[in-house]
This record gives C-alpha cells, structure tokens and sequence, in this order.
C-alpha cells in the first residue's frame, strides 16, 4: 500500500513530527498554519509551540500544490519611501495576516516600465492575487492580469468601469482645498505639483475646475516639476513662484512634503502666513499638525484604504464578490492656520 509522502520542511521536521509534538492531526496543522481564522486561538497556540520547539518551516511549494494557492498577495506601489504608500501597507498586512496570506511587494518607482517587470517577476511565484496604486497602467500590465485570470482591486483612486476600487476622488479633493482658499478671499492661487503621476494631475484638474468656476483661471499660476517632491524642493519652487508672480496670494501644493517646505521659506524670508501668503498641502501627514504655522491639508484614508482593498480582493478570492465595486471612503479637510 503507497504511503502519503511527508511534507518535510529544511530542518528536516514535517507536518506529521509537528502533529504528534502539538497532539493533533495533520490536517489541524495545516489549517492553523494557512487558515488560522478556522482553528481556536488555543489550538493555534498549541500547534506554534510545537512548530517553533521544531524549527518546522512549511513547504510553500507542496502547500501551493495541496490547496491550489500560494496564499500571497502582489502588492504594487509606486515607492517605498513615501509615507502615504507605508500606511497602505499596514492597513493591508493587518487584513492579510488575520486571514494567512503573505504580501509580496513590488515599488514601481513611478516607472510604467518597471511596474511591468515586477508583475512578470512575481507572477512566476503564483500570487492570488494583486492589489494596484492608481487606475492607469500600462496595457501589457492589464494584459498579464486577464491572461492570468488574476483578481485585481485598484487602490487610491475611483473608476466607473466596472473594475474594482477602493479610494476617493482625488480630483473632488483638489477642488475642495481650492475653493476653501478662495471662501478666505484668496483670488491669485498658484499649484505646486512635484512627481506628476496621475493623482497628482487630477488634484490639478480638480484646482483648475475650482478657478475656473470662480472666473479666475491662469495658467501662469502653476508651477510643475515630474522630478520626485521633497521638502527643499518646496521651498525652492515658492521661490520661483513669487519671482514670477509677486501678486501670488496663496499656494495649494500637491502634497504635505512640498506645503512644509514652502512655509519654511516662509518663515525666512518672514512672509507672513497666511495674511500675506496662505499655504495648503495634501495627505496630512504627521507632521502637517506640528510645523508652524500648522498647516491646511486633506486628510486621506490611506490605512482604511488598505484595510478595505484587501478585504475586497480576500473576498473576490473566495468566491464571493467585495461589498462594491466602487468604495468611495471620502477625505476631510483639516483646515489649520496656515490658510
């Protein structure tokens, strides 16, 4: 009679050696090592113990051929470096760890190109799925998802083509932190853009639209970089800004890194803030709160955002379908005295 061969980990101890140590089947092994939600906290315990006294580590080969899944997740983002994209990701691992899937990370960079090397890359290790940054990549990306049949949920943003996203409308965003300078009597408001991905141009749609509505559309009040943002760059594009325009009355920048580096020159220069020159970021980061003056910005959902995605994509996983499609979690204006 053949045997069940034994899924034997690099220690040399298998599934079976954890099973008699923790006192239970094999089967309760592998599900409180790859479906935790499906055993109590005490046995999940019980079964740790014994993996750890073992240095048992699962095959994730045999585990892919058992169940049909590498229970990972692909995860790609534009940049590792940026906090908005760090707070996604704990909001992700939080939901994919509770549920036993692993992420696997990809940082495009902003760059199309490599977002499609990654994709490549990583597909050879069987993700079941992939979570995005944005709405617009590039076709052979779109291609790799539907040749591979692979769930896809889009983050960050929100689209109306049936594709599954979690996110709120940056371009809504750009035209409220507008019109709440113009509601403070600002008439001349220039944008500062840096990096000029997508979400950054469509906060400049929503900024034109404001101006526009109010009669006081000009092209010549905005100031655009595609090199990545910083805040010494902030700093320097104000610079540019007054010498161009010393009639400038405010500032939305497109992000909090560039809006803290602007007050900061601010500050030198001793512009007063915000009766000479009112300033207004986006994201709010931590630091919006505490530089001074503190600064107007649009608070985004960013770890919420992360939360909602993965559990979209774990539900399209199973079978089932996310609670919609389209989930629009809003943003909020953190109106500070900067503006």
């Amino acid at each position: 009679m053949s045997r069940k061969p034994r899924i034997r980990s690099g220690s040399g101890a298998t599934m079976h050696d954890v099973a008699r140590a923790a006192g239970v089947s094999a089967i309760t092994v592998s599900r409180a090592l790859n479906q935790p939600q499906q055993v109590s906290e005490q046995l999940r315990e019980q079964v740790m113990r014994a993996v750890d006294a073992l240095g048992y580590v699962p095959s994730r080969s045999a585990r892919t051929l058992a169940s049909a899944r590498s229970r990972t997740v692909l995860v790609l983002i534009p940049s590792l470096g940026n906090t908005v994209f760090l707070d996604t990701l704990a909001g992700i691992e939080t939901v994919l760890d509770a549920a036993g899937y692993q992420m696997l990370i990809g940082d495009s960079r902003y760059d199309a190109e490599r977002e499609l090397k990654l994709l490549r890359a990583y597909l050879q290790h069987r993700p079941d799925g992939v979570l995005l940054t944005g709405l617009s990549h590039a076709e052979p990306v779109e291609a790799l998802l539907r040749r591979h049949a692979l769930p896809a949920v889009y983050m960050m943003d929100l689209a109306d083509d049936g594709r599954c996203c979690v996110g709120f409308s940056q371009e809504d965003a750009g035209a409220a932190i507008t019109r709440h300078l113009l509601s403070r009597g600002k008439r001349r408001i220039g944008f500062l853009g840096a990096q000029l991905d997508e979400r950054v141009l469509k906060r400049l749609a929503g900024y034109r639209a404001a101006l526009a509505e109010a009669g006081l559309a000009d092209a010549a009040l905005e100031w655009l970089d595609p090199a990545p943002s910083s805040m010494r760059m902030g700093a320097d594009m104000l610079d540019a800004a007054l010498a161009a325009r010393p009639d400038c009355d405010a500032l939305f920048c497109c992000n909090d890194d560039l809006a803290i580096g602007a007050l900061a020159r601010c500050q030198q220069l001793g512009i007063a803030v915000p009766e000479r020159l009112a300033v207004a970021g986006f994201n709010d980061l931590q630091a919006a709160a505490w530089c001074t003056p503190s600064l107007t910005t649009v608070a985004t959902p960013r770890r919420e955002i992360g939360v909602r995605a993965a559990r979209a994509l774990l539900a399209r996983l199973d079978g089932g379908e996310p609670e919609t499609l389209r989930a629009d979690l809003g943003f909020e204006l953190m109106l500070r005295r900067s503006s």
